[in-house]
């Protein structure tokens, strides 16, 4: 079954009355690990002390978990608890959140769109896994409803986001932490497991706000990831998709870590967009090589995300931008209605399969923006007032 011991994700559960504890899904039931393994570090509220002891933990702990689900059920299945039993929590502490641009034919369909006539990669796209730094504090559980945000959606006009889109990702959740200064190194050895994304996006805020530092506002308000977290030992593992011009020394690939998964996107149960993770350009180790090159640390629950997952073809789409030709392209739903972006009351749900092998969805729900009047923009800049500034110094190794 797809969620037999060849799965096992790991996810943070409660029953009513008792604090939130580590499981994991086998069926449709969650195993409790602290009481089936007596190891207390599954009793905390997430999965990050767990994860904090490394490859070989995680190793042995799958094992053993799956030895006692095959030889021993008699003894564990009084720890088994049904799912409409318990409620699903974010299951690790998000560190810092990290959202890479990985998908080749995300990122041309975006280029035709807002450069037509010209080369749809920027530059230094091929040479290198683009990213930003997002908002660690907004990623939230499946489940949970998502506001529509509100911001500058040009010159002088402030109101609710008008083109709220999605982002169908694969997050890559990391256990092992570095040293400050320090590359990371093998793949592996820091990266846990992986967790189904929606990087929720108001196309129109980003317009505005992205040049020349990026995304901002547009992307920091809500991002989804499911409950559970799949072991990267579980996946199947493909050769990534072929890369010209070779990359760089530190970007090298350190093994086949393409992954054959394939995604679903439903808006409101209806299937929109099947895109397959399998033909992303840069690859999760590629990605882990580039966000320490230059020293910066790692942290337990550090979170970095593909970016949209695209493929050649137009129902691979990922997101709502590519699959509507931002807005002039309506998508036909089954009952008459189309879409171009997302409607307050619209649910979004992306799942996936990896070799007969379930990972946990995430859904989301679109809510009425609330907050400041809808308007024009206006502010007189005044001298700050407050304590005088420290200074700050460093010595450069």
């Amino acid at each position: 079954m797809s969620w037999g011991v060849d799965n096992l994700p790991y996810g943070v559960f409660s029953c009513p009355g008792r604090q939130p504890r580590v499981g994991v899904r086998y069926g449709d039931s969650v195993l409790d690990l602290a009481s089936a393994l007596h190891d207390e570090v599954f009793a905390a509220p997430s999965l990050n002390p767990f994860m904090a002891r490394g490859r070989a933990a995680w190793h042995d702990t799958r094992a053993l978990i799956q030895n006692k689900l095959t030889t021993d059920l008699s003894v564990t299945e009084r720890h088994l608890i049904p799912l409409e039993q318990v409620r699903l929590h974010l299951p690790f502490e998000v560190a810092d959140y990290v959202d890479f641009y990985c998908s080749l034919d995300h990122a041309s369909n975006i280029g035709k769109i807002f450069r037509p006539g010209t080369e749809p990669l920027q530059p230094n796209w091929r040479h290198l896994p683009v990213g930003y730094h997002g908002r660690a504090g907004t990623v939230v559980v499946s489940g949970t409803p998502v506001r529509r945000p509100q911001g500058q959606l040009r010159a002088g006009v402030f109101g609710p986001c008008e083109k709220l889109d999605i982002e169908a990702e694969l997050g890559f959740v990391v256990g092992v932490p570095t040293e400050l200064g320090s590359p990371a190194g093998a793949f592996d050895e820091h990266v846990f497991g992986v967790t189904l994304v929606n990087d929720w996006s108001a196309r129109d805020i980003q317009a505005w706000e992205y040049v020349p530092l990026g995304p901002f506002l547009a992307k920091s308000f809500a991002t989804s990831i499911s409950p559970w977290v799949t072991p990267l030992e579980a996946l199947p593992r493909i050769p990534g998709r072929a890369q010209d011009p070779p990359p760089a020394d530190y970007l090298r690939r350190q093994g086949d870590w393409g992954l054959d998964l394939a995604l679903e996107v439903l808006l409101n149960g209806e299937v929109v967009a099947r895109p397959p993770y399998s033909e992303m350009y840069w690859t999760p180790d590629q990605m882990l090589a580039h966000m320490t090159v230059n020293g910066a640390s790692l942290r337990t629950g550090d979170l970095f995300a593909s970016g949209t997952i695209s493929g050649p073809e137009p129902g691979q789409r990922g997101s709502l931008i590519e699959l509507t030709w931002n807005g002039s392209e309506p998508i036909k739903l089954a009952g008459g209605e189309t879409r171009t972006f997302l409607q307050d009351g619209d649910t979004v749900t992306i799942r996936a399969i990896a070799a007969g092998l379930t990972l946990g969805e995430v859904s989301g729900t679109v809510g009425v923006a609330t907050g400041p009047t809808a308007g024009e923009v206006s502010g007189t800049a005044g001298v700050a007032a407050g304590p005088t500034s420290g200074e700050v110094s460093g010595t450069v190794g």
